[in-house]
Order: C-alpha cells, then sequence, then structure tokens
C-alpha cells in the first residue's frame, strides 16, 4: 500500500458506486440511463435490470467514481421522466 493510499481520509479512498434506479415500465429508460455513463466515456462494472409488477429495476455499479460525480449523476437519473425512485450507495474494496 503506497504511504498516500495509508493516510487519505476515508472520503478520499476509492470506492464502487452503486446505483438503484425503479421507473415506470419504459425501455426509453435504459439507454438514457446509459447516455449519462457513455457521454462521459464509462462504462458501468455491473448492470442488471428486470420488470416487475410494471416497474423496471436497473441495479448498476461503477467503480472510481467520486462523491460529487455519484451524486450528480444520480440527480441526472431523478430527471428521468419515468423515473420514480433513485437509491446510491457505495461498496469499498476488500
Amino acid at each position: 500500500m503506497s504511504p498516500r493510499a495509508a493516510t487519505a481520509p476515508a472520503s478520499e479512498s476509492p470506492f464502487t458506486a452503486c446505483f438503484s434506479v425503479i421507473a415506470k415500465t419504459d425501455p426509453g429508460v435504459m439507454s438514457r440511463v446509459l447516455a449519462l455513463f457513455a457521454k462521459r466515456g464509462l462504462i458501468p462494472s455491473y448492470w442488471c435490470s428486470r420488470v416487475s409488477d410494471g416497474e423496471l429495476t436497473i441495479d448498476l455499479q461503477m467503480a472510481g467514481l467520486d462523491r460529487a460525480t455519484t451524486a450528480y449523476l444520480a440527480a441526472c437519473f431523478r430527471q428521468i421522466p419515468t423515473v420514480r425512485t433513485v437509491l446510491t450507495s457505495e461498496k469499498r474494496p476488500g
């Protein structure tokens, strides 16, 4: 472990951003969510979508995002017309 990593505050240490997007069943939501990553040159490290009881749930993860970008992406997801809920969390390595 590098000295910088050993002394970095927890807020600066790398993490994987986890998002859960719940929307009305609309295939356009998937492309809109993915476009927010693609226009930044990013590819989510994990993507899972499913439909149940008229709702589309998209769970995805992106390693290496900072908190500001994570919050910004979540806010953008919330602006998609059929999106009902956006949840975020972080997963630390190890």
